[in-house]
């Protein structure tokens, strides 16, 4: 996992859970590098070239995405961190985090992924998407409010 859980607890503050993004994120480059090796060979290598490319830049694109996202919860806070060069971050106080929505399409219950929604006090609703088990993340936020 990355560095910055770990790099900001407070004192006495432990990680009691923690997990990314889920590995379905190389799905699309997956199909696209698979689209550009059948271009390739069907019709020519310079036109399947290009669309294998772009298949792998989309796979280093979403490496990045998996690599720079962190999700964790601790005894005393519920931190997140997502982007490499452009970062967004939210710690909510445990006392502040008033429920954790999780949303899944049949596609996502499938292969254990979805979108979290955290909902602190005073409404404020924080959705984060393809979340590996995402039902997990939330039984971790509801034993330490317990």
């Amino acid at each position: 996992m990355g560095n910055y859980v770990q790099s900001n607890l407070i004192a006495g503050e432990q990680v009691v859970y923690q997990t990314r993004i889920h590995p379905i994120v190389f799905l699309p480059a997956a199909g696209m590098v698979l689209v550009g090796i059948g271009l390739g060979v069907a019709l020519s290598p310079p036109g399947g070239l290009a669309v294998l490319v772009m298949g792998a830049a989309m796979a280093i694109g979403a490496w990045i995405r998996q690599w720079a996202s962190e999700f964790a919860v601790t005894n005393r806070r519920v931190i997140v961190k997502v982007g490499l060069i452009s970062r967004r971050t939210i710690e909510i106080n445990m006392s502040k985090v008033e429920s954790v929505e999780v949303n899944q399409d049949i596609f996502a219950r499938l292969f254990n992924y979805g979108t979290i929604v955290v909902i602190g006090t005073g409404g404020t609703k924080e959705p984060f998407d393809l979340i590996a088990d995402p039902l997990a993340f939330r039984r971790a936020v509801q034993s330490q409010q317990a």
